[in-house]
């Protein structure tokens, strides 16, 4: 994607090839700041602070990681102490933990004289891939939102996103917003309205990242998407997960929940875009999820008021109408996924 028209990845490896730098999407959208990454502590610090985020962006970054703390030690007690701090970051998003566990079974056979430039390549081939996919979710996705617009092709299709599941989110391209700057470089003419999503604002980097590419959008409160739907404003909603069960249960950040519910009650379809990296084909029923729990201080600065803050919610399969892979669209359920996925059964 294009940052003031130049094109722009979330995280590259830094000219020197032994370094990564990000995007601090802590800075966003007031700012636009490249942070330099030298170690696996910058690396963690990154991921929990939110400097990077993203399910699909942390898997990579999480590659990377163990790339740096290769450098330092390349022994299996090092790889696998690398592992274990970068998988305590964020417990929700799987794509963290697949990552891991690829970057570890890659290299673990490997003596540690040749990890580090293993674990480089690796992950590198793993940005690419994540670009790849979704490149391809997008195309997949394209078709859904023209059939919104040929029913009503005298007015832009009307979409609401909660989160940002865009290209800050990913590499490139991003995950449910990679169908809609597909359909708008198509011609189709598309606006977005996109949730506060608090206490993190996410949405604004979601406003951000729509306006560098010129895509029309108007920022709402986390609230206002059931009156939106309920007013005849919103043709679809479009979301991405962080964990996806083989069942088709979805994890996604807190509110998305809502927001099925507001959809079904409006017969409104839910589309998920689901990169095969957030499917946890080990787990069945999305109650089971680790749902993380993030700091109080979040939500208000106020002393002795208790507060919960968790940053994801569940959204049941029944509510989805459609899971959009890098390999296809499917139903949410176990069938769905394993027609696309047969490897899995």
């Amino acid at each position: 994607m294009n940052v003031a028209g130049q094109p722009t990845r979330t995280l590259w490896p830094a000219p020197d090839g032994r370094r990564v730098e990000i995007i601090d999407q802590t800075r966003l959208p007031d700012e636009f700041v490249v942070v330099r990454l030298d170690s696996l502590d910058a690396m963690a610090h990154a991921i929990r602070s939110m400097q990077l985020r993203g399910a699909p962006l942390i898997g990579v970054a999480g590659a990377y990681g163990i790339a740096l703390a290769m450098q330092i030690d390349a022994s299996d007690a090092a790889l696998d102490a690398a592992t274990n701090v970068l998988l305590a970051t964020r417990p929700t998003a799987v794509n963290l933990r697949w990552a891991l566990d690829r970057m570890a079974t890659h290299l673990r056979p490997l003596a540690p004289t040749a990890r580090v430039e293993a674990a480089w390549q690796t992950a590198a081939m793993m940005a690419d891939e994540d670009v790849v996919a979704c490149a391809a979710m997008a195309a997949h996705g394209e078709p859904l939102l023209r059939a919104l617009w040929q029913r009503h092709p005298e007015r832009p299709v009307q979409l609401l996103t909660h989160c940002n599941a865009g290209w800050l989110a990913t590499i490139d391209w991003g995950t449910a917003l990679g169908p809609i700057y597909r359909a708008h470089d198509a011609g189709i003419p598309v606006h977005v309205w996109v949730d506060e999503t608090r206490p993190r604002n996410q949405g604004y980097l979601t406003a951000w990242e729509l306006g560098q590419h010129g895509v029309p959008h108007t920022v709402i409160v986390d609230n206002a998407g059931g009156l939106l739907m309920r007013q005849g404003k919103v043709d679809a909603c479009i979301v991405g997960t962080d964990r996806t069960t083989r069942t088709g249960d979805v994890a996604n950040k807190i509110g998305t929940y809502l927001k099925a519910l507001a959809a079904q009650d409006t017969q409104l379809p839910f589309y998920v875009a689901a990169p095969s990296s957030s499917i946890d084909w080990e787990v069945r029923d999305g109650i089971s999820i680790p749902i993380e729990e993030r700091d109080p201080r979040e939500i208000h600065a106020m002393t002795g008021v208790a507060a919960h803050n968790p940053g994801f919610d569940i959204t049941p399969a029944r509510l989805v109408t459609a899971l959009i892979t890098e390999r296809g669209v499917c139903a949410a359920s176990e069938a769905g996924l394993l027609g696309l996925f047969p490897e899995h059964a």
